[in-house]
Protein backbone atom coordinates (compact mmCIF):
# COMPACT_ATOMS: atom_id res chain seq x y z
CA UNK A 1 0.00 0.00 0.00
CA UNK A 2 1.05 3.49 -1.12
CA UNK A 3 0.02 6.96 -1.63
CA UNK A 4 0.40 9.12 -3.81
CA UNK A 5 -0.23 13.35 -3.24
CA UNK A 6 -3.04 14.84 -5.37
CA UNK A 7 -0.91 18.25 -6.04
CA UNK A 8 2.24 17.17 -6.76
CA UNK A 9 2.29 13.41 -7.12
CA UNK A 10 5.04 12.58 -4.21
CA UNK A 11 4.89 8.81 -3.05
CA UNK A 12 4.78 8.11 0.76
CA UNK A 13 4.68 4.43 2.25
CA UNK A 14 2.68 5.75 5.13
CA UNK A 15 0.05 7.83 5.37
CA UNK A 16 0.80 11.40 6.58
CA UNK A 17 -1.72 14.54 7.58
CA UNK A 18 0.43 16.69 4.87
CA UNK A 19 2.82 15.95 1.87
CA UNK A 20 6.30 16.08 2.98
CA UNK A 21 8.03 17.30 -0.34
CA UNK A 22 5.12 20.18 -1.54
CA UNK A 23 3.20 20.78 2.83
CA UNK A 24 -0.29 20.53 1.31
CA UNK A 25 -2.64 19.53 3.80
CA UNK A 26 -4.17 16.31 3.74
CA UNK A 27 -3.07 15.88 -0.24
CA UNK A 28 -2.02 12.14 0.35
CA UNK A 29 -4.62 9.23 -1.22
CA UNK A 30 -4.33 5.86 -0.88
CA UNK A 31 -3.24 3.90 -3.99
CA UNK A 32 -4.62 0.81 -4.72
CA UNK A 33 -2.89 -1.62 -6.28
CA UNK A 34 -5.12 -4.24 -8.60
CA UNK A 35 -4.53 -7.95 -8.09
CA UNK A 36 -2.35 -10.22 -9.42
CA UNK A 37 -5.53 -12.16 -11.49
CA UNK A 38 -6.59 -8.47 -12.43
CA UNK A 39 -3.37 -7.51 -14.50
CA UNK A 40 -3.98 -10.53 -16.73
CA UNK A 41 -5.02 -9.77 -19.99
CA UNK A 42 -5.96 -11.21 -23.42
CA UNK A 43 -2.08 -11.49 -25.65
CA UNK A 44 -1.26 -7.87 -27.42
CA UNK A 45 -2.20 -7.75 -31.12
CA UNK A 46 1.16 -7.95 -33.17
CA UNK A 47 1.66 -6.26 -36.80
CA UNK A 48 4.95 -5.89 -39.12
CA UNK A 49 5.75 -2.49 -39.59
CA UNK A 50 5.97 -3.11 -43.64
CA UNK A 51 2.02 -4.01 -43.79
CA UNK A 52 1.25 -0.69 -42.01
CA UNK A 53 -0.03 2.15 -44.13
CA UNK A 54 2.97 5.05 -44.22
CA UNK A 55 0.78 7.25 -45.82
CA UNK A 56 0.55 10.65 -44.15
CA UNK A 57 -2.65 11.54 -42.77
CA UNK A 58 -4.79 14.22 -44.27
CA UNK A 59 -4.61 17.64 -42.45
CA UNK A 60 -7.77 19.68 -42.18
CA UNK A 61 -7.13 23.87 -42.38
CA UNK A 62 -8.39 25.50 -39.73
CA UNK A 63 -9.05 29.24 -41.47
CA UNK A 64 -5.79 30.89 -39.56
CA UNK A 65 -2.66 30.80 -41.31
CA UNK A 66 -0.12 31.44 -38.24
CA UNK A 67 -1.97 28.81 -35.87
CA UNK A 68 -1.97 26.50 -39.20
CA UNK A 69 1.67 27.27 -39.79
CA UNK A 70 2.81 26.72 -35.70
CA UNK A 71 0.79 23.27 -36.12
CA UNK A 72 2.24 21.97 -39.81
CA UNK A 73 -0.67 22.51 -41.89
CA UNK A 74 -3.37 22.22 -39.99
CA UNK A 75 -5.07 19.80 -37.74
CA UNK A 76 -4.62 15.84 -38.12
CA UNK A 77 -7.34 13.55 -37.37
CA UNK A 78 -7.07 11.93 -33.64
CA UNK A 79 -4.78 14.79 -32.79
CA UNK A 80 -4.39 15.79 -29.02
CA UNK A 81 -2.85 19.47 -28.43
CA UNK A 82 -2.24 20.58 -25.46
CA UNK A 83 -2.08 24.81 -25.45
CA UNK A 84 -0.37 26.85 -22.36
CA UNK A 85 0.00 30.08 -21.40
CA UNK A 86 -0.24 32.95 -18.36
CA UNK A 87 -3.51 33.53 -17.33
CA UNK A 88 -5.06 36.78 -19.89
CA UNK A 89 -2.48 36.16 -22.91
CA UNK A 90 -5.34 34.84 -25.21
CA UNK A 91 -5.81 30.86 -25.22
CA UNK A 92 -9.54 30.83 -24.78
CA UNK A 93 -9.85 34.03 -27.21
CA UNK A 94 -7.62 32.47 -30.12
CA UNK A 95 -9.19 29.04 -29.32
CA UNK A 96 -12.46 30.13 -29.98
CA UNK A 97 -11.80 32.06 -32.94
CA UNK A 98 -10.02 28.55 -34.09
CA UNK A 99 -13.80 26.88 -33.54
CA UNK A 100 -15.52 30.22 -35.77
CA UNK A 101 -13.10 29.77 -38.82
CA UNK A 102 -13.67 26.26 -38.68
CA UNK A 103 -16.96 26.35 -38.69
CA UNK A 104 -17.12 28.82 -41.58
CA UNK A 105 -14.83 26.40 -43.76
CA UNK A 106 -17.53 24.16 -43.24
CA UNK A 107 -16.64 22.18 -39.90
CA UNK A 108 -18.35 21.90 -36.73
CA UNK A 109 -16.29 22.59 -33.30
CA UNK A 110 -17.55 22.27 -30.03
CA UNK A 111 -16.09 23.85 -26.92
CA UNK A 112 -16.49 22.54 -23.55
CA UNK A 113 -15.65 25.48 -20.85
CA UNK A 114 -15.46 24.32 -17.39
CA UNK A 115 -13.89 28.19 -16.06
CA UNK A 116 -16.81 30.10 -17.39
CA UNK A 117 -20.41 29.79 -18.18
CA UNK A 118 -22.02 29.52 -21.37
CA UNK A 119 -23.40 33.18 -20.73
CA UNK A 120 -20.12 34.06 -20.30
CA UNK A 121 -18.77 32.29 -23.71
CA UNK A 122 -21.43 33.96 -25.78
CA UNK A 123 -20.56 37.44 -24.66
CA UNK A 124 -17.07 37.07 -25.71
CA UNK A 125 -18.45 35.13 -29.22
CA UNK A 126 -20.22 37.59 -30.15
CA UNK A 127 -17.75 40.53 -29.29
CA UNK A 128 -15.30 38.22 -31.59
CA UNK A 129 -17.43 37.94 -34.25
CA UNK A 130 -18.02 34.02 -33.79
CA UNK A 131 -21.68 33.43 -34.41
CA UNK A 132 -21.76 30.33 -36.57
CA UNK A 133 -24.50 27.53 -35.44
CA UNK A 134 -21.79 25.30 -36.30
CA UNK A 135 -20.13 26.40 -33.06
CA UNK A 136 -21.47 24.26 -30.46
CA UNK A 137 -21.10 24.80 -26.48
CA UNK A 138 -21.00 22.81 -23.59
CA UNK A 139 -20.69 24.57 -19.94
CA UNK A 140 -19.64 21.19 -18.35
CA UNK A 141 -17.08 19.89 -15.93
CA UNK A 142 -17.63 16.31 -16.10
CA UNK A 143 -15.26 14.83 -18.50
CA UNK A 144 -17.60 11.40 -19.31
CA UNK A 145 -20.35 13.84 -20.37
CA UNK A 146 -17.98 15.87 -22.67
CA UNK A 147 -16.93 12.84 -24.16
CA UNK A 148 -20.78 11.43 -24.26
CA UNK A 149 -21.72 14.92 -26.35
CA UNK A 150 -18.75 14.50 -28.47
CA UNK A 151 -19.31 11.21 -29.24
CA UNK A 152 -22.70 12.21 -30.59
CA UNK A 153 -22.15 15.32 -32.46
CA UNK A 154 -18.61 13.83 -34.06
CA UNK A 155 -17.62 17.40 -34.15
CA UNK A 156 -14.27 18.47 -36.16
CA UNK A 157 -13.27 20.35 -33.49
CA UNK A 158 -13.23 19.53 -29.60
CA UNK A 159 -11.89 22.13 -26.79
CA UNK A 160 -11.55 21.38 -23.60
CA UNK A 161 -11.28 24.62 -21.39
CA UNK A 162 -9.20 23.78 -19.00
CA UNK A 163 -8.01 20.46 -18.30
CA UNK A 164 -6.97 21.35 -14.80
CA UNK A 165 -10.80 22.37 -14.06
CA UNK A 166 -12.95 19.31 -15.63
CA UNK A 167 -12.87 16.08 -13.02
CA UNK A 168 -13.99 12.25 -13.36
CA UNK A 169 -16.23 11.23 -10.62
CA UNK A 170 -14.67 7.93 -9.72
CA UNK A 171 -11.34 9.94 -9.00
CA UNK A 172 -10.57 11.28 -5.46
CA UNK A 173 -9.47 14.68 -5.15
CA UNK A 174 -10.66 18.05 -6.58
CA UNK A 175 -10.24 19.26 -10.19
CA UNK A 176 -6.44 20.60 -11.12
CA UNK A 177 -5.03 17.66 -8.51
CA UNK A 178 -2.15 14.84 -10.38
CA UNK A 179 -4.75 11.79 -10.34
CA UNK A 180 -7.53 14.28 -11.79
CA UNK A 181 -5.54 16.35 -14.32
CA UNK A 182 -4.08 12.30 -15.31
CA UNK A 183 -7.39 10.04 -15.25
CA UNK A 184 -9.35 13.12 -17.50
CA UNK A 185 -6.39 13.24 -20.21
CA UNK A 186 -6.25 9.88 -19.81
CA UNK A 187 -9.80 9.79 -20.81
CA UNK A 188 -10.38 12.22 -23.50
CA UNK A 189 -6.59 11.05 -25.16
CA UNK A 190 -8.27 7.76 -25.91
CA UNK A 191 -11.87 9.16 -27.33
CA UNK A 192 -9.89 11.30 -29.55
CA UNK A 193 -7.71 8.23 -30.81
CA UNK A 194 -10.87 6.06 -30.75
CA UNK A 195 -13.29 8.44 -32.81
CA UNK A 196 -10.43 10.52 -34.89
CA UNK A 197 -11.59 13.58 -33.52
CA UNK A 198 -8.32 16.19 -32.63
CA UNK A 199 -8.65 17.61 -29.20
CA UNK A 200 -7.49 20.51 -27.93
CA UNK A 201 -6.59 20.86 -24.20
CA UNK A 202 -5.95 24.04 -22.39
CA UNK A 203 -3.68 23.90 -19.80
CA UNK A 204 -2.97 26.14 -16.88
CA UNK A 205 0.88 26.87 -16.15
CA UNK A 206 2.67 27.64 -12.85
CA UNK A 207 4.65 30.09 -10.92
CA UNK A 208 7.77 28.96 -12.97
CA UNK A 209 5.89 29.10 -16.48
CA UNK A 210 5.56 25.22 -16.64
CA UNK A 211 2.21 23.82 -17.58
CA UNK A 212 0.57 23.03 -14.66
CA UNK A 213 0.17 19.14 -13.66
CA UNK A 214 2.05 15.88 -14.31
CA UNK A 215 4.99 16.42 -16.78
CA UNK A 216 3.24 13.05 -17.98
CA UNK A 217 0.24 14.80 -19.43
CA UNK A 218 3.31 16.69 -21.72
CA UNK A 219 4.77 13.44 -23.09
CA UNK A 220 1.30 11.79 -23.89
CA UNK A 221 -0.43 14.31 -25.81
CA UNK A 222 0.67 14.64 -29.60
CA UNK A 223 1.65 18.50 -29.86
CA UNK A 224 2.29 20.95 -27.22
CA UNK A 225 1.63 24.94 -28.08
CA UNK A 226 2.22 27.69 -26.02
CA UNK A 227 1.02 31.03 -26.57
CA UNK A 228 3.18 33.84 -24.84
CA UNK A 229 3.57 37.35 -24.52
CA UNK A 230 3.09 40.83 -22.49
CA UNK A 231 -0.40 40.94 -21.65
CA UNK A 232 0.05 44.81 -21.35
CA UNK A 233 1.04 44.90 -25.02
CA UNK A 234 -0.24 43.77 -28.20
CA UNK A 235 1.56 41.21 -29.61
CA UNK A 236 1.49 37.22 -29.16
CA UNK A 237 3.20 34.09 -30.13
CA UNK A 238 2.08 30.55 -30.59
CA UNK A 239 5.13 28.18 -30.09
CA UNK A 240 5.38 24.48 -31.01
CA UNK A 241 7.07 23.20 -28.13
CA UNK A 242 6.57 19.48 -29.44
CA UNK A 243 4.61 17.75 -32.72
CA UNK A 244 4.40 14.87 -33.55
CA UNK A 245 3.09 16.15 -36.95
CA UNK A 246 5.52 18.52 -37.97
CA UNK A 247 8.41 20.44 -37.10
CA UNK A 248 8.92 21.94 -33.73
CA UNK A 249 10.07 25.49 -32.77
CA UNK A 250 7.68 27.11 -35.09
CA UNK A 251 6.06 30.77 -34.39
CA UNK A 252 3.16 32.31 -35.06
CA UNK A 253 1.90 35.90 -33.93
CA UNK A 254 -0.50 37.66 -33.49
CA UNK A 255 -2.09 41.36 -32.41
CA UNK A 256 -4.22 41.05 -29.46
CA UNK A 257 -7.48 43.79 -30.44
CA UNK A 258 -11.07 44.71 -28.93
CA UNK A 259 -11.69 42.40 -31.73
CA UNK A 260 -9.75 39.25 -31.04
CA UNK A 261 -6.82 37.73 -32.36
CA UNK A 262 -5.61 39.24 -35.61
CA UNK A 263 -2.72 37.67 -37.57
CA UNK A 264 0.44 39.41 -38.31
CA UNK A 265 2.16 37.56 -41.46
CA UNK A 266 5.07 39.79 -41.78
CA UNK A 267 6.54 40.75 -38.28
CA UNK A 268 9.20 42.66 -39.18
CA UNK A 269 7.19 45.00 -40.77
CA UNK A 270 4.90 45.25 -38.13
CA UNK A 271 7.54 45.75 -35.72
CA UNK A 272 9.55 48.47 -37.24
CA UNK A 273 6.74 50.35 -38.40
CA UNK A 274 7.10 53.07 -36.52
CA UNK A 275 11.20 52.61 -36.05
CA UNK A 276 13.66 55.85 -35.89
CA UNK A 277 17.02 54.99 -37.42
CA UNK A 278 18.25 58.45 -37.25
CA UNK A 279 18.24 58.32 -33.07
CA UNK A 280 21.36 57.10 -31.08
CA UNK A 281 20.79 53.78 -29.65
CA UNK A 282 18.47 51.84 -31.66
CA UNK A 283 19.85 49.15 -33.75
CA UNK A 284 17.87 46.67 -35.81
CA UNK A 285 18.47 42.62 -35.37
CA UNK A 286 17.20 40.07 -37.42
CA UNK A 287 16.20 37.07 -35.09
CA UNK A 288 15.50 33.62 -36.09
CA UNK A 289 12.75 32.35 -33.93
CA UNK A 290 12.14 28.46 -34.56
CA UNK A 291 12.80 28.68 -38.56
CA UNK A 292 11.49 32.24 -38.83
CA UNK A 293 13.30 35.13 -39.57
CA UNK A 294 11.90 38.55 -38.08
CA UNK A 295 13.52 42.30 -37.67
CA UNK A 296 13.36 43.39 -34.18
CA UNK A 297 14.63 46.67 -32.86
CA UNK A 298 17.35 46.77 -29.92
CA UNK A 299 17.53 50.13 -28.32
CA UNK A 300 20.14 51.20 -25.40
CA UNK A 301 19.96 54.27 -23.35
CA UNK A 302 23.03 55.42 -21.63
CA UNK A 303 22.82 58.09 -19.25
CA UNK A 304 24.27 59.76 -15.82
CA UNK A 305 23.54 58.21 -13.08
CA UNK A 306 21.78 59.88 -10.27
CA UNK A 307 22.32 57.59 -7.42
CA UNK A 308 26.05 56.21 -5.99
CA UNK A 309 24.97 52.36 -7.53
CA UNK A 310 24.28 52.96 -11.62
CA UNK A 311 21.56 51.13 -12.46
CA UNK A 312 21.05 48.35 -15.13
CA UNK A 313 17.60 47.82 -16.02
CA UNK A 314 17.37 44.83 -19.38
CA UNK A 315 14.17 43.76 -21.02
CA UNK A 316 13.83 41.06 -23.21
CA UNK A 317 17.31 40.07 -23.46
CA UNK A 318 19.49 37.88 -20.52
CA UNK A 319 20.64 40.85 -18.16
CA UNK A 320 24.04 38.48 -17.49
CA UNK A 321 24.46 39.08 -21.21
CA UNK A 322 24.66 42.96 -21.22
CA UNK A 323 26.81 43.02 -18.30
CA UNK A 324 28.88 40.99 -20.21
CA UNK A 325 28.86 43.05 -23.05
CA UNK A 326 29.75 45.91 -20.29
CA UNK A 327 32.70 44.07 -19.17
CA UNK A 328 33.52 43.67 -22.88
CA UNK A 329 33.34 46.76 -24.29
CA UNK A 330 35.35 48.36 -21.24
CA UNK A 331 38.05 46.04 -21.81
CA UNK A 332 38.77 45.67 -25.67
CA UNK A 333 36.89 49.06 -27.33
CA UNK A 334 38.42 51.33 -24.50
CA UNK A 335 34.89 52.89 -23.48
CA UNK A 336 33.78 53.52 -19.76
CA UNK A 337 30.49 52.80 -18.18
CA UNK A 338 31.29 53.98 -14.78
CA UNK A 339 28.69 56.28 -13.27
CA UNK A 340 26.27 55.66 -16.26
CA UNK A 341 22.87 54.20 -16.02
CA UNK A 342 22.35 51.57 -18.56
CA UNK A 343 18.72 50.83 -19.95
CA UNK A 344 18.46 47.96 -22.53
CA UNK A 345 15.12 46.77 -24.24
CA UNK A 346 14.01 44.82 -27.19
CA UNK A 347 10.70 46.76 -28.72
CA UNK A 348 7.53 44.93 -29.10
CA UNK A 349 7.92 42.69 -25.32
CA UNK A 350 9.68 40.30 -27.85
CA UNK A 351 11.89 37.70 -25.54
CA UNK A 352 15.16 36.90 -27.34
CA UNK A 353 17.46 33.96 -26.64
CA UNK A 354 19.06 34.05 -29.88
CA UNK A 355 23.13 34.83 -29.03
CA UNK A 356 23.29 36.79 -32.51
CA UNK A 357 21.81 39.65 -30.36
CA UNK A 358 24.93 39.98 -28.47
CA UNK A 359 26.57 42.36 -31.64
CA UNK A 360 23.26 44.86 -31.87
CA UNK A 361 22.79 45.12 -28.00
CA UNK A 362 26.63 46.00 -27.91
CA UNK A 363 26.49 48.59 -31.11
CA UNK A 364 22.69 50.19 -29.49
CA UNK A 365 24.65 50.47 -26.10
CA UNK A 366 27.74 52.31 -27.57
CA UNK A 367 25.66 54.82 -29.75
CA UNK A 368 23.46 55.89 -26.59
CA UNK A 369 26.73 56.10 -24.71
CA UNK A 370 28.71 58.54 -27.57
CA UNK A 371 24.96 60.27 -28.97
CA UNK A 372 25.74 58.97 -31.97
CA UNK A 373 23.25 57.38 -34.15
CA UNK A 374 24.30 54.58 -36.49
CA UNK A 375 21.52 55.46 -39.14
CA UNK A 376 19.76 52.56 -40.39
CA UNK A 377 21.66 49.52 -39.64
CA UNK A 378 21.24 46.44 -38.82
CA UNK A 379 23.42 43.91 -36.89
CA UNK A 380 23.99 40.14 -35.77
CA UNK A 381 26.67 37.94 -34.30
CA UNK A 382 27.72 37.08 -30.78
CA UNK A 383 30.35 38.42 -28.73
CA UNK A 384 33.71 36.50 -26.80
CA UNK A 385 34.71 37.53 -23.48
CA UNK A 386 38.03 37.79 -25.34
CA UNK A 387 36.25 40.70 -27.55
CA UNK A 388 35.99 38.42 -31.02
CA UNK A 389 33.10 38.07 -32.92
CA UNK A 390 31.67 34.77 -33.69
CA UNK A 391 29.28 33.96 -36.34
CA UNK A 392 26.09 32.62 -35.59
CA UNK A 393 23.26 30.16 -37.41
CA UNK A 394 21.14 31.20 -40.15
CA UNK A 395 23.81 33.95 -41.77
CA UNK A 396 22.17 33.74 -45.13
CA UNK A 397 18.53 34.09 -44.35
CA UNK A 398 19.13 37.00 -41.72
CA UNK A 399 21.01 38.29 -44.71
CA UNK A 400 17.94 38.36 -46.97
CA UNK A 401 15.03 39.45 -44.71
CA UNK A 402 17.08 42.37 -43.66
CA UNK A 403 18.03 43.21 -47.23
CA UNK A 404 13.75 42.56 -48.14
CA UNK A 405 13.00 45.52 -45.68
CA UNK A 406 15.24 47.63 -47.74
CA UNK A 407 18.07 48.14 -44.58
CA UNK A 408 21.46 48.43 -47.16
CA UNK A 409 23.68 48.68 -43.93
CA UNK A 410 24.55 45.33 -41.99
CA UNK A 411 27.65 44.79 -39.65
CA UNK A 412 27.75 40.42 -38.95
CA UNK A 413 30.96 38.86 -38.77
CA UNK A 414 32.76 37.12 -41.83
CA UNK A 415 33.54 34.13 -39.85
CA UNK A 416 37.42 34.68 -40.93
CA UNK A 417 38.60 34.13 -37.14
CA UNK A 418 39.50 37.39 -37.41
CA UNK A 419 36.42 39.53 -36.63
CA UNK A 420 36.48 41.75 -33.43
CA UNK A 421 34.63 44.44 -31.40
CA UNK A 422 36.60 47.00 -31.95
CA UNK A 423 35.97 46.17 -35.75
CA UNK A 424 32.48 45.96 -35.75
CA UNK A 425 32.48 49.46 -33.93
CA UNK A 426 34.57 51.12 -36.61
CA UNK A 427 32.10 49.81 -38.91
CA UNK A 428 29.20 51.04 -37.78
CA UNK A 429 30.87 54.33 -37.75
CA UNK A 430 31.10 54.45 -33.74
CA UNK A 431 35.06 54.62 -33.56
CA UNK A 432 37.59 55.96 -35.89
CA UNK A 433 39.31 53.65 -38.17
CA UNK A 434 39.45 51.52 -41.17
CA UNK A 435 35.67 49.61 -42.66
CA UNK A 436 37.19 47.07 -44.52
CA UNK A 437 35.05 44.17 -44.52
CA UNK A 438 33.05 41.33 -46.32
CA UNK A 439 30.54 42.34 -48.47
CA UNK A 440 26.86 41.07 -47.35
CA UNK A 441 23.57 41.43 -49.69
CA UNK A 442 25.59 44.51 -51.24
CA UNK A 443 26.42 46.02 -47.52
CA UNK A 444 29.17 46.52 -45.38
CA UNK A 445 29.87 43.90 -42.78
CA UNK A 446 32.86 43.28 -40.01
Amino acid sequence: MSYQCEVCGHRSIKWMGFCPQCRSDGALIEERRPSIAAKRAAKAAVVSIANIDGVAESRRSIGIGELDRVLGGGLVPGAVILMGGEPGVGKSTLLLQAAGALAASGGTALVATAEESAHQVGIRARRLGVDHPAVLLAAERDVDAIVAAAAEIRPDLLVVDSVQTVGVAEVGGSPGGVAQVRESAARLIHFAKESGVPVVLVGHITKDGGIAGPKLLEHVVDVVLYLEGDVERGLRMVRSLKNRFGATHQVGLFEMRDIGMIEVPDPSEWMLAKWRGSVPGSVVFPAIDGRRPMLVEVQALVAEATTPQPRRSVQGIEAARVHQLLAVLERHAGLGFAGKDVYVGVVGGIRLRDPGADLPTALAIVSSLLDEPTGPIAAWGEVGLTGEVRSVAHHDRRAEEVARLGIEKVVAPAGNGRDRIERALQTAGLLPGQTAGVGVSGSRAV
